[in-house]
């Protein structure tokens, strides 16, 4: 059922979600083509604040800090397994590994080399002061529009 708390946790973690993949892009490989890589992690952004921030909206400033805390980390680990299994279809099709399992570790490999990029003060305040601020907008709309 769409409620205010849900819609303005959507948009809070979609806006979330973009701006942290603006702050991640200088991190990456000279060269690298990033196409709609912040436009998929705002969509990330956006499912992720409709479908766990926003139900637990209305039960308190603490609790909605610390959902929203969870909903920024939920969004950087599914936008990640999503852009390393991306990464890995790629080199897949560049024929760089040898077979299925070796694709499917390569992908695990993706996925950490990307997490070590993201150990940045920038990236991780962020994400630390966007969801906080998230998880309080989405109590704020939750206790306005009951």
């Amino acid at each position: 059922m769409p409620t205010a708390a849900k819609l303005f946790a959507a948009f809070a973690f979609a806006v979330l979600a973009f701006f942290a993949a603006e702050v991640f892009k200088p991190y990456m490989d000279e060269g690298t083509q990033f196409g709609a890589f912040s436009i998929v992690s705002g969509l990330v952004g956006l499912v992720c604040g409709w479908r766990i921030m926003g139900p637990e909206a209305g039960q308190g400033n603490w609790m909605a800090v610390s959902s929203g805390l969870k909903t920024s980390a939920c969004t950087v680990g599914l936008a990640l397994v999503i852009f390393s299994i991306e990464e890995m279809l790629v080199l897949a099709f560049r024929r760089a590994y040898d077979g299925p399992m070796e694709a499917v570790v390569g992908a695990i490999g993706l996925g950490v080399d990307f997490v070590l990029r993201m150990l940045q003060w920038d990236f991780l305040a962020v994400i630390i002061i966007g969801g906080a601020l998230g998880g309080l907008l989405s109590e704020w709309a939750a206790r306005r529009w009951r």
